[in-house]
Order: structure tokens, then sequence, then C-alpha cells
């Protein structure tokens, strides 16, 4: 089988910068504000438990099973299902990948768009200026959603514009290093505040009480949400990997970063809620349930910031909202380039102008999201609770079944040999083949159950 000359297509530099770019790839805005909130109403400790063993147990054989794919192909995730089978019907999985990272896209523009325009609100409610803060800090404005959609747009096409290495692998190993730096200060500052303990206790403190069928559902999606598993990207960012390179191991450092990052989050959100709730600030909702998503994000957290004041309020303000635009930069860089990829390679269309024109048509249905904002809960259900996960079980149906696992154990004993025969390889084949699609199609039917 004859594979794509990666040094048409781009290529990593370094193994650091492909782990760096995928892990920025995983970690966006879900880490940040949906997993803390999910892990401090469901069990806390608990939420977290089985949130670490949804991505090793069932994330990561699922990662491993799409970077093998890419690398093996050199193509996106169309071409590599088209080169791994005759059998028309399988790039069909890879074009249903392609379509949740766009839907996916159309809508994370805008809640990106939201993040730079709070790091403005704080910047003008701190100089003095609290109406143009509120004006500006309006959600609900759709031209001002369509605005910022298309400021972040525009920073995501010039950086894909860029390239494989000079693009993306450049962009994110500033962005990743800068990202961690913004979380431990903001941890540092947060956790010595009054308050902030009882955040922790709650975070931390693990009721097994609290597990159902419908916690587990939401800690799965919310693994292969933040992992980027089931749309593609990683078969895409595996597709520029050097043969030398290990993807067990890289896929482990990708799936630990991650965990990391969401882990780190919830330090820092969770201990911030109370300490907003110390301030006199509600952080519970009518039913008694923390506030969570947008809400919490753009409403309770800047109460906080202002209501603290001074430098302090004005430098947590204004960094917290910086990490949020960084985390989801880091995201809308690879949901962008997976259609691009398959623009470049299905039909040769020279990168820029298929990240020009490709961002350009998702920029189209982010302003209509911009003035009809309901729209963000219904794709979020249908293409990331729903088709993320539904990708990762055909991903895995496929490769166990069609392409067969001892080929992709060829692929991955390049640049780690002997895993087959491993011990882990071992039990990534029962993963991969029996255990990942069963508990993935069982939590997808749970909540209908």
């Amino acid at each position: 089988m004859a594979q794509t000359d990666t040094a048409t297509r781009g290529n990593w530099n370094s193994k650091l910068g492909f782990i760096l770019a995928a892990a920025g790839s995983a970690v966006g805005l879900g880490n940040i504000w949906r997993f803390p909130t999910e892990a401090a109403s469901n069990g806390g400790g608990a939420f977290l438990i089985i949130y670490l063993i949804c991505c090793f147990l069932i994330g990561f054989p699922v990662m491993m099973a799409e970077i093998s794919m890419g690398r093996k192909t050199g193509k996106n995730p169309v071409g590599a299902f088209k080169a791994l089978s005759s059998n028309k019907f399988y790039p069909l999985i890879g074009m249903w990948g392609v379509l949740c990272g766009v839907m996916i896209l159309s809508f994370y523009t805008v809640v990106a768009g939201w993040t730079v325009s709070y790091v403005l609100e704080e910047i003008l409610f701190f100089a003095g200026n609290p109406e143009w803060a509120t004006w500006i800090g309006n959600t609900g404005n759709g031209w001002l959603n369509a605005i910022f959609s298309v400021a972040f747009m525009s920073a995501t096409v010039s950086i894909i514009m860029g390239g494989v290495s000079d693009g993306i692998e450049r962009a994110t190993k500033t962005l990743m290093p800068l990202l961690f730096v913004i979380l431990i200060v903001l941890i540092g500052y947060v956790v010595m505040q009054p308050g902030s303990g009882k955040g922790l206790a709650t975070y931390l403190r693990p009721d097994f009480s609290m597990v159902t069928p419908a916690l587990i559902f939401d800690a799965m999606g919310q693994a292969f949400f933040s992992l980027s598993l089931g749309m593609g990207a990683l078969i895409t960012y595996g597709s520029y990997l050097s043969k030398k390179e290990n993807v067990p191991q890289a896929a482990a450092l990708v799936t630990t970063t991650d965990t990391i990052v969401a882990f780190l989050a919830g330090l820092l959100i969770i201990p911030t809620m109370y300490m907003a709730q110390a301030q006199g600030i509600t952080i519970f909702n009518a039913s008694g349930d923390l506030i969570a998503g947008p809400a919490l994000i753009f409403q309770v957290l800047p109460s906080l910031f202002h209501e603290l004041g001074g430098l302090w309020g004005a430098m947590l303000g204004i960094t917290f909202f910086v990490l949020l635009s960084v985390a989801a930069l880091t995201s809308t860089i690879s949901l962008l380039e997976v259609p691009v990829s398959y623009a470049i390679d299905e039909f040769q269309i020279k990168r820029k102008k298929a990240a020009m024109y490709i961002g350009l048509g998702i920029l189209a249905v982010s302003l209509v999201i911009s003035f009809q904002t309901s729209l963000i809960g219904v794709l979020d259900t249908i293409f990331s609770q729903i088709g993320l996960p539904l990708g990762g079980i055909l991903i895995c149906l496929f490769l166990s079944y069609e392409w067969k696992v001892q080929n992709a154990f060829e692929e991955l004993d390049t640049g780690n040999p002997g895993f087959s025969q491993s011990l882990v390889g071992k039990v990534w084949k029962v993963m991969v083949m029996i255990v990942c699609p069963i508990v993935i199609l069982y939590n997808l039917l749970s909540p209908y159950l």
C-alpha cells in the first residue's frame, strides 16, 4: 500500500511538537468549565475517578487506534478508511468524524469568541468603564457574537495556513506552556483565599452514592470530548507523525496531559466558586445545583472578580479569560485542521486556499449560531455527546474486524518493537475489540433504557 508523502502534506518537526499539538487538541473549554462543574455536581472525587477510568481504559485505546490509522496511511480520516479498506461504506465513518468536527467548530467558535470578549470586559471594568464592560460582555448580543466569532476564526485560519510545523506546531509549543503557567499561578492564588477549602473538599471528596449510569455516561462523554476522539483529529495528527515515533507512548502522554489539565481546572474552578460564595455571590441555582456552563463562566466568576476589585481582582479576571482563550484556540486549531487535511488530500487543494474557504464556510454557520445561541445545546448533544462516542465505536469495530488487529499491531510495533507481544499490547487488543465498543454502546443507550 502506497503511503502519502508527508513532505507534501507537512509533518511534525519533533515528538514534543506532536504531543503538544495533540494535547492542545484535547485540552479545551471542556476541561476548563465543563469538567469541574460536572465533577462538583456528580459526586466530586467519585466523578473524577470514573472520568480517569474512562480516559485511560476507554479513551486511551481508541486514541491509539486513531493515531495508528493516521500514521499507517498518512491521510485524513476519510482517506485513511479508503486506504485501509476497499469497502465503500467505511469512508463514511471518516466523513462522519469530519462532519462532527465541523459542526462542533461552528458553535465552539461562538463560545470561544465569548472568552475574548470577556478579556475586554474585565479590562474595561477595571479601567473604570462598567457600562462599556456590561455592553461588550453581553453574550446575548448577536452582532457582538458575530464580531468575536470572526476574530477567533481569523486567528485559527491564520495558524492553519502556516502549515503543520510552522503553523500548528509552532503555535501549540507557545500556547500549551502558557496555559500550564496561567493555570498553576491562578490555582496558587485561589487556594489561599477564604472559602476555597470548602470547594476543594467538594471537588476531591468522593461521594459514590451519586454514581449512576447517567453519571458514567456524562463522564465518558466528557472524556471523548476532551480527548478529541471520534472526530478524526487524531487520525489527522497521526498522519503527520514519523515512523520512528512510539505511538503507544505518545498516546499515553497526550492522555496524561489532558487529564492533568482537567484535574488542575477542577482545582481552580471549584475553589473559585466557593470563594465567590464567601464573597456573598450566589453559586447555586433554584434547584439547589451548582451553577454550571456559560452562566458560571460569564456571570458568577466575573461577579467575583469585580467584587474583589483592585489589582488582584483585575489580574485574576483578565488572566482567567486569557487562559480560556488559549484553551479554546488550541482546540479550534485541530478542529479546523481535520476538514482542511481532507480537502488537501482528496481534492488536491492548496493549504492556504483550503483553510480560507473552509474557515469561511464554517464561519457562515457560526454567524447563524451567533444570533441563535439556543442551537449550541442542540448541536453539542448531537455531534459531541452522541456523535463522538459513536465515531469511537465505529473506529474500534473497523480496526478490529476490517483492517484487523494484527495489521494495527504491525504499525504499533513500528517505533516500539515488541509492543504486540507485551502485556499492554494484549490488553489493548481486548479493549479495542470487545470492551471499548460494548462499554461505549451501553453508555450511549443507557439514558434510554
